[in-house]
């Protein structure tokens, strides 16, 4: 990623990855569709699990991002041995994690969720489906975390065929397990989170073959204690703030939805199904947003600097392009794609709205992704978290206190669409200013006659 024309290598790999953006857009979109089948209820359930699933990947997504920033530097400065070793520690490291998330989970399940507005049967069947997904937790985390190793090499197909294996596991499984076809018996929503953690186990085992066997990454060798803890405390240096800045938007996802809960389920029924569908959405974004992690941490790594400020502004002018397209296209269909997941008017008048109103600034969400991803890969990872910090909790959940109650639900869905062009913004300028800094430090220091 050092060498050769910008365009060509990113639209390469971005394409490899939006297989498995697409893959697990339609996970999440398989699942809205069945359990949208069994009533409004039980996709309202889902819908409040959703900001507390995503906070729970989020710290899987850090720690990817943390361990992929340091394997992709070491890769660019030749460094072999750092690499294989990073590997290995960085996948300990995430087991230990989900092990202790798991456990402090099972024990939250209803205050958190009471915290977030479910009562009642909704509750319930929050508790169903919790239960599994927290016992499946290591199956979902350690794929996430090995993916992100293997696209620091470059190769974003194989992740991709990684997590497209998981979707067709998946849309076998769900209508079996949900409605109880064959010998399987009829499990509800219970059924959906068995199926998506048997799914994650193929990706499981799937994952770390690759690592170990044909990138030969995995280290089987008795490490030094100092050697390992000096590791975890890099990966971490970045993962920690990264999974501050990825479990933001879903911490303001949960903040959100309480706030719509005021307005009752098939309002956050709405929301919770457009919500899903903005993974699909985001799809080319968001695969350019995560192809410049590994080609920022190696340029950088290389000392390229003129090579990542080109990349950036190559994928930042691609997303704003994807984002105008998807603007025009659910101006005019947004209320059919909702009614897809839903025949209640109050859950597609809710859906439609959202998509009609964050449409708009799709593009800027995706120039956000563009500048974290690549803040995080050349070692800045506060820079990252304090834009989204300002985007999140200085501009989007005052604005929508303020917003639901003069508009309503369309005054949330408002200061959702100001606060991503806000961001977008801001975290462009603060990258190139970055990278242009970097870069001036560089030139001084060739001009300085050695000795």
């Amino acid at each position: 990623m050092t060498e050769g024309p910008i365009p060509p290598i990113l639209i390469k790999m971005a394409a490899g990855m939006l297989f498995g953006f697409i893959a697990m857009s339609a996970f999440n979109a398989v699942d809205t569709y069945f359990v949208g089948r069994l009533g409004a209820m039980e996709l309202a359930a889902m819908s409040y699990t959703f900001p507390v699933v995503m906070v729970l990947n989020s710290i899987a997504l850090g720690l990817g991002v943390g361990l992929s920033s340091n394997v992709s530097r070491a890769i660019g400065a030749g460094k072999n041995h750092l690499v294989k070793r990073l590997t290995t520690d960085g996948l300990i490291l995430a087991v230990l994690v989900v092990v202790v998330i798991g456990f402090f989970g099972i024990l939250t399940i209803e205050p958190l969720f009471s915290l977030l507005g479910a009562e009642g049967r909704t509750l319930n069947l929050i508790k169903s489906y919790m239960t599994i997904w927290y016992f499946g937790i290591p199956f979902v985390v350690i794929p996430m975390v090995g993916n992100n190793v293997i696209r620091a090499t470059g190769d974003t197909l194989t992740p991709s065929l990684i997590m497209i294996t998981s979707v067709f596991v998946n849309v076998i499984l769900d209508p079996l397990m949900i409605f109880g076809i064959g010998p399987f018996p009829a499990m509800g929503i219970s059924g959906a989170a068995l199926a998506t953690v048997i799914a994650r186990l193929t990706t499981f085992f799937f994952s770390l073959g690759i690592l170990g066997f044909r990138e030969k990454l995995l280290s089987f060798e008795r490490p030094h204690r100092s050697e390992v803890l000096s590791n975890w405390k890099q990966i971490a240096y970045i993962g920690v703030p990264a999974a501050l800045v990825q479990a933001i938007n879903p911490l303001t996802l949960g903040v959100l939805t309480r706030i719509l809960a005021g307005f009752g389920d098939e309002v956050v029924a709405g929301f919770g199904a457009a919500g899903r569908l903005e993974f699909l959405i985001m799809g080319i974004p968001a695969a350019f947003g995560t192809v410049m992690a590994p080609f920022a941490g190696q340029n950088w790594g290389a000392k390229k600097i003129d090579r990542i400020k080109e990349g950036a502004r190559f994928s930042a002018l691609a997303s704003l392009l994807w984002g105008a397209v998807i603007f025009i296209v659910f101006l005019f269909t947004a209320d059919s794609v909702i009614g897809l997941f839903s025949a209640n008017p109050v859950v597609r008048n809710a859906g439609a709205s959202y998509l009609k109103i964050m449409a708009i600034g799709y593009g800027f969400s995706g120039i956000l992704m563009i500048a974290s991803q690549s803040l995080n890969a050349v070692n800045k990872p506060l820079h990252s978290a304090g834009v989204t910090i300002t985007k999140s909790f200085v501009i989007n959940i005052p604005l929508a206190w303020f917003g639901s109650r003069l508009l309503l639900e369309r005054g949330v869905f408002s200061a959702s669409l100001i606060a991503n062009v806000t961001g977008g913004v801001l975290g462009l300028i603060m990258l190139f200013a970055l990278l242009n800094r970097r870069l001036s430090q560089l030139r001084e220091a060739a001009e300085v006659p050695a000795g």
